[in-house]
């Protein structure tokens, strides 16, 4: 059998935002068959079975004959390489848990060399998938069976794990991505932004920059919070600190048993020991809590079950209660061997925040092994066959009783929230029926919690899961606000005359208008007119700064054609996009692009993210450039130095602007009206008209627009 050589991989670009290929970041290789471009899939004996029988899935992929099933078809008739390699990568992302249904592959000018790309959230986990299908395809190619797919699915998984935002934070981006609202990550952890510049908000898991620190504080001072509470007269249960295990049985008495004993700081019921009845059992508890707080406190036991209630912006969204997680003897295994069987085999059990209930590892938990010494066991004990162990008291908090928990209820786990000042929290609440008011049945609420986890709420055990997200994003960005989708206007221009000039003079046009404007261009990097660096700020990731910046409530981006082919754009979308001409084809040979024709499919990528209550500005002049209008969602403004490019987008009552040599005219439909300057502009055509179409097409008025050009050459001379 001929052994082939693998397919090389010439070059990997991460492309971080809308591209030649799609709106959303991607990952493009250019790879080079060598001699397998002589070997389509139909050539390769028993490639096809080998590939399928591996990746069985790969058979109903969606490929250009548009239905299910159509890359199997594609397979048998006969397909390249590069292809198939876009699949097998395709694939193996959907096995390790992040589907991904875009990929292309197209041919170049170069015989046997492809760029294939695919959806690629994150650039680490892309290259990732595509180093395990690369090396996953060539063993196929070759026979070198057998081929560890589960391994390869495992590498890009752990990547998924290392790279990707948390399950809560991931689920609060995915509701603003919902409602159209960005989002930034600004670190490798969980803090992200949700809009832009002015506008913006920032989570961190499900704390916001509205979360108050003193609230936080206070929330993580147990013993201060149940002080507060108990001011305003919601139920808590009396308790005290304790220094010493002794302390802790001298206040248990003090209280009255049976007590709970638990870290006055702690989180997630760390070291919390519940229905605690001798002084042994009390003091063995403290020495538990001590290990997982500051202080340690000693309480009343309240009876019931554990509810975690989520409160944002004032308002139960949530609840979830707790039960006690058991097992059975069988008169042959540990309870360690009885927990593994019974519990931990659970697939909702796990070690990563996708799991919404922790493994359970009775050795190495002080209230585990407190239960067990109750009952006179320890992890390594034998249960004799048919008795019942108690392994954790409601620590399974995962069962959805949203719909059950009584407005009584609710109104007094909402004071509790807003007497500690939290916008976001997790209330626990103990109680025997969430149904009935806490008074009638002694129920207590015994924390709150900054920063709750959502896990609970999104994959309840039983019951419907709560899309609390979409909460808290309404909490953010209110619905009815002006500012409901987090975004600033942002104008792109896009060509290679004069775009820089054009920029400038755009921003300047806006700044006039009151906007703290934010520029990037080949200049560098622009807030309110002063260079904040001097770099080249049409790199996506030196612009993207712009969106970050608090100081931002409009941005001006210069965007060339090689801009958009090696990074992609800083934004998803914007309010006005610019295309001034189709130049620059001559530079880009290293994107296989040679020819002036090529150019509408790369330059077209800045009218396809103008939003829909947006404009596209452009060249009239131009054919080909006019002709990208078909791909803008919202409005066209037409400029040109010359009338009849204009006549028909003018006759179906479009805007224009046209410069006749001496004057500027404003057009709209049949109506025209001069822009009136104190003296003949020095600007070149190819500058003016873009940047004032760009600013009228925002909003400006004409005397606004007649100041800016009367004042920008006063202004970037300073």
């Amino acid at each position: 059998m001929t052994v082939f050589d693998d397919i090389r991989l010439l070059r990997v670009t991460f492309l971080r935002g809308p591209n030649l290929w799609t709106y959303r970041s991607a990952l493009e290789v250019w790879l080079d068959l060598g001699v397998l471009e002589d070997w389509p899939s139909d050539k390769l004996p028993g490639f096809v079975d080998r590939l399928t029988t591996a990746l069985p899935a790969l058979a109903e992929h969606h490929c250009g004959v548009g239905e299910a099933g159509g890359f199997g078809q594609r397979l048998r008739e006969g397909t390249w390489l590069g292809h198939v390699l876009e699949h097998v990568v395709i694939e193996l992302l959907n096995l390790a848990g992040m589907p991904t249904g875009f990929g292309q592959t197209r041919s170049t000018s170069q015989r046997g060399v492809y760029r294939m790309v695919f959806r690629a959230r994150d650039a680490v986990v892309a290259r990732a998938a595509l180093t395990q299908g690369h090396k996953l395809l060539m063993k196929l190619v070759n026979d070198q069976r057998p081929v560890d797919v589960a391994a390869a699915v495992k590498t890009v998984r752990d990547a998924i794990d290392d790279a990707y935002l948390g399950p809560s934070t991931a689920h609060i981006v995915a509701c603003a991505t919902e409602r159209g609202i960005p989002h930034i990550r600004l670190n490798d952890g969980n803090l992200v932004q949700l809009g832009h510049g002015r506008r913006q908000h920032r989570i961190w898991t499900a704390e916001t920059d509205r979360t108050s620190a003193i609230a936080e504080g206070i929330a993580g001072d147990k013993d201060l919070t149940k002080r507060l509470l108990a001011e305003v007269g919601v139920p808590v249960p009396e308790g005290q600190v304790a220094a010493t295990p002794a302390e802790a049985w001298e206040a248990a008495e003090d209280i009255g048993l049976p007590v709970v004993v638990k870290p006055a700081d702690g989180n997630h019921g760390r070291g919390v020991t519940l229905d605690l009845r001798t002084r042994e059992q009390v003091e063995a508890a403290w020495v538990v809590a001590d290990r997982h707080g500051s202080e340690v406190l000693v309480e009343r036991h309240v009876p019931g079950d554990e509810h975690r209630l989520l409160v944002v912006a004032g308002r139960v969204v949530a609840a979830a209660r707790g039960e006690t997680a058991w097992v059975t003897g069988d008169g042959t295994h540990s309870v360690t061997a009885l927990v593994d069987a019974q519990i931990n085999t659970d697939p909702r059990r796990g070690e990563t925040e996708d799991h919404p209930l922790a493994r359970l590892k009775p050795a190495d938990d002080g209230v585990i092994l407190a239960d067990l010494a109750r009952q006179g066991l320890t992890p390594d004990d034998v249960p004799a066959a048919g008795r019942r162990v108690l392994i954790q008291r409601n620590g399974n908090v995962s069962i959805d009783c949203t719909d059950e928990v009584h407005p009584e209820v609710a109104r007094v786990v909402e004071l509790a929230v807003r007497t500690v000042g939290l916008d976001i929290a997790g209330v626990d609440l103990v109680a025997e029926d969430i149904g009935r008011p806490l008074a009638a049945q002694g129920g207590a609420i015994v924390e709150v919690n900054a920063g709750p986890g959502l896990l609970a709420h999104l994959k309840p055990a039983v019951g419907h899961p709560r899309a609390v997200g979409h909460a808290i994003v309404e909490h953010l960005f209110p619905k009815d606000a002006e500012t409901a989708d987090g975004r600033i206007p942002l104008v792109g221009i896009a060509g290679s005359v004069e775009s820089t000039a054009v920029a400038r003079l755009t921003a300047w046009l806006l700044q006039l208008a009151g906007h703290a404007v934010g520029l990037a261009c080949r200049d560098g990097l622009f807030l309110g007119g002063r260079c904040i660096d001097a770099l080249d700020a049409t790199d996506s990731a030196v612009a993207q700064r712009l969106l970050v910046s608090r100081e931002v409530d409009c941005a001006v981006f210069e965007n060339g054609a090689a801009t958009i082919l090696d990074q992609g754009l800083a934004y998803d979308r914007c309010r006005i996009g610019v295309v001034t001409d189709l130049g620059g084809a001559e530079t880009l040979a290293r994107h296989d692009i040679h020819e002036p024709d090529q150019m509408p499919r790369v330059l077209r990528t800045q009218l396809d993210v103008v939003l829909a209550d947006g404009a596209g500005v452009l060249n009239a002049d131009d054919p080909a450039v006019a002709a990208l209008a078909e791909f803008c969602d919202g409005s066209v403004v037409l400029y040109a130095t010359d009338p009849p490019p204009l006549a028909a987008h003018r006759a179906a009552g479009g805007r224009a602007l046209r410069h006749d040599g001496s004057t500027l005219w404003l057009c709209e439909g049949t109506a025209e009206r001069p822009l009136r300057l104190h003296a003949p502009p020095a600007l070149p055509a190819a500058v003016l008209l873009p940047a004032v179409a760009a600013a009228w097409a925002h909003g400006l008025s004409p005397a606004l627009l007649a100041a800016g050009i009367d004042t920008f050459a006063a202004h970037a001379a300073a």
